[in-house]
């Protein structure tokens, strides 16, 4: 069943010039997308720095202004509501952040940064938000220890799991991480991983998981989509993507994908090679006059790729 539907997404930031600072022009941090995310599946949005994957999962969330197209959940359009029937809305939608340093204030404490989103939806009694948290807190893996203290006495890992749980209070159907392990260690980001899937399967949760690093993605995603100047280059399950890619961009990103293997480097090495030879020589023929991707074409019942 379709939790999610994005259709023909665009979020377009005026560019001003001249004296009487008209505009002049727009970037197009996202560019026309369109995907769809089933109940209990996890959708990875992928691609470099600047490609418009973050831009797409605070529009979801309706932390940043959409300029076209519409964003389906639960059959209701997000972009057509006002703030008040948005609240509603944002109980079902969470969001783990990528910075576990930033996104805690320092000056609260476990307790509170972990109740906030029930106090701002729900009525307690103190002795019923201190039972909610510390459920929470256990699932994930944090100890009854941990509510009166700070941020600044625990580790990075540790930190994201307290994010984890502040998204969790709520019991929404949706979580939409924004690279939630980008900024651990790599020793941790696997503890992580394996720790979101676990919650996956317990609460139900259906996941957007907004990443750079196909290495990570697929361990955890159903689907992947990948992005490329705010478009959509290439689409279809993880299979598809990591067996069978078909647009350039995505053969680079799986290239770059390292393995410490002594056995397979050399290969890694070629294979590099082959992608950069062949983006020199065909490059023209994945993007339009502008540079720009173009729209997606289906090949297969899961697979789509942006083809002229």
């Amino acid at each position: 069943m379709s939790l999610l539907k994005v259709d023909n997404l665009k979020v377009h930031y005026p560019i001003r010039g001249g004296i009487f600072r008209t505009v002049v022009d727009h970037v197009r941090a996202v560019d026309g997308i369109s995907f769809e995310l089933n109940e209990g599946e996890t959708y990875g949005l992928i691609g470099e720095s600047g490609s418009g994957k973050s831009t797409a999962g605070k529009a979801i969330l309706q932390l940043t202004q959409a300029t076209n197209g519409s964003i389906k959940f639960l059959d209701n359009d997000l972009i057509t509501l006002n703030k008040k029937q948005m609240r509603a809305f944002r109980q079902e939608i969470q969001m783990i952040f990528q910075d576990p340093y930033s996104s805690l204030n320092p000056k609260k404490r476990i307790i509170d940064l972990v109740a906030e989103p029930l106090r701002n939806y729900e009525t307690l009694t103190a002795e019923e938000e201190r039972e909610r948290v510390l459920y929470y807190l256990d699932k994930v893996g944090l100890s009854p220890e941990s509510l009166y203290k700070y941020p600044h006495e625990f580790s990075g890992g540790q930190r994201q799991r307290i994010g984890i749980a502040r998204a969790l209070t709520l019991q929404p159907k949706l979580i939409v991480a924004d690279e939630p392990v980008s900024a651990l260690d790599v020793s941790v980001q696997a503890q992580v991983l394996n720790f979101l899937q676990d919650l996956q399967e317990e609460f139900k949760l259906t996941y957007l998981f907004i990443g750079h690093d196909l290495g990570v993605i697929r361990h955890l995603c159903n689907r992947i989509g990948v992005m490329y100047r705010g478009r959509l280059v290439e689409e279809g399950t993880t299979e598809d993507i990591l067996n069978n890619p078909q647009h350039i961009y995505t053969k680079r990103l799986i290239a770059a994908i390292p393995d410490i293997r002594p056995e397979v480097r050399e290969e890694k090495i070629k294979e590099r090679q082959e992608v950069r030879k062949e983006y020199q020589q065909n490059a023209s023929s994945y993007f339009d006059e502008n540079g720009r991707p173009f729209d997606l074409k289906p090949i297969s019942d899961t697979h789509r790729v942006a083809l002229p």
